[in-house]
């Protein structure tokens, strides 16, 4: 476990001195964003559901310049992009971030209230005036792409599947790998009209081959993840691709460690 303390509606666990994880405990997703310190900037991965204000997160912990990084552009991880200027996505996910994400707002603002007490929410969050992020990134970041933070590299790794332009984020000097939702315990979804079940296969093969990795940081649920999950799911992948299963409308599948709903 991390040591942690509680702020209003965030939780900031140390991962270590340099590298917080800040959660939203309290909301049914367990969203998680990432903020990494180098010497020169920070880097932000992801900014949550929006339901607090996240920015007074990241200032309690850094004078560093923050530069956001967004793992998908999907509602529960650019909440609090609006609170940034720095903000960089990948190429394929782009057109979303421009022009709003293909899902209906009341949609949207039904996932986000369900099962949270009221109780819990912020006294200053306003469910009518919620809206979803929509700007021009500052950067749109390619596959392989290298981001130092100043004695602190991040490589992005391009890892559609749950999205076209969905990455996942590579520090070798430490051997984190921040998951998004490529990957975390729970369900795994790729059944979405935006999502393509055999390039998520194709995903969780291209990070099984990384070389050293110490630690899982996910985007949802249990943040204390076991590095062999990879494998699990990988071998989940292979057994509905044997099977002809990996495919929209194939079901919820259940395996020990996971399932996969397509």
């Amino acid at each position: 476990m991390f040591g942690g303390s509680i702020l209003n509606w965030f939780t900031v666990e140390e991962v270590d001195n340099e590298t917080f994880a800040i959660s939203e405990y309290n909301h049914w997703e367990k969203a998680h964003s990432y903020l990494i310190l180098g010497d020169k900037r920070a880097c932000l991965i992801d900014t949550g559901l929006g339901i607090d204000n996240i920015k007074q997160i990241t200032d309690s912990l850094t004078n560093l310049p923050v530069k956001v990084i967004t793992t998908h552009v999907h509602w529960d991880h650019i909440g609090g992009h609006s609170l940034f200027d720095n903000i960089s996505v990948h190429e394929h996910d782009v057109e979303w971030m421009r022009n709003g994400i293909p899902v209906p707002i009341n949609s949207i603002k039904n996932n986000l209230i369900k099962g949270v007490s009221k109780e819990l929410l912020p006294k200053q969050f306003s469910l009518k005036d919620y809206g979803v992020f929509k700007g021009e990134p500052s950067h749109i970041l390619k596959d392989n792409e290298k981001i130092d933070l100043g004695n602190r590299e991040l490589l992005v790794l391009h890892t559609p599947g749950h999205s076209p332009g969905h990455i996942c984020l590579y520090e070798r000097g430490r051997g984190y790998l921040y998951t998004g939702d490529l990957l975390y315990k729970g369900t795994l979804y790729a059944f979405y009209p935006s999502t393509n079940p055999n390039d998520y296969y194709i995903s969780i093969k291209k990070i099984s081959k990384l070389d050293k990795i110490n630690r899982i940081l996910p985007g949802h649920n249990d943040i204390n993840i076991n590095k062999e999950l990879i494998a699990e799911v990988r071998q989940a992948f292979e057994d509905l691709k044997e099977k002809n299963l990996l495919k929209h409308g194939s079901g919820l599948h259940e395996y020990s460690c996971l399932k996969i709903k397509l």
